[in-house]
């Protein structure tokens, strides 16, 4: 079985590719080939997010004020 060879871009490029009838004959499976590609795009992101730690985060550990007595309101 011959195949057309493609680049990147999508352009057919003028080589064709033998693939054996036995392991590429079947009928492709739409969904799971979308989310094979999907998981490996995901994997190459850039991942350059960020959340404030404890440590980040403005103000003390401490409790500002006692919980009753005051007449404010809890924090």
């Amino acid at each position: 079985m011959k195949i057309d060879i493609y680049s990147k871009s999508g352009k057919k490029s003028s080589k064709k590719a033998d693939l054996n009838v036995k392991t590429f004959g079947i009928t492709p499976n739409d969904h799971c080939v979308y989310l094979a590609i999907n998981s490996e795009m995901a994997a190459i992101r850039q991942g350059s997010h960020s959340s404030k730690t404890r440590a980040e985060v403005s103000g003390s550990g401490a409790k500002p004020w006692r919980q009753k007595g005051t007449g404010r309101s809890r924090i």
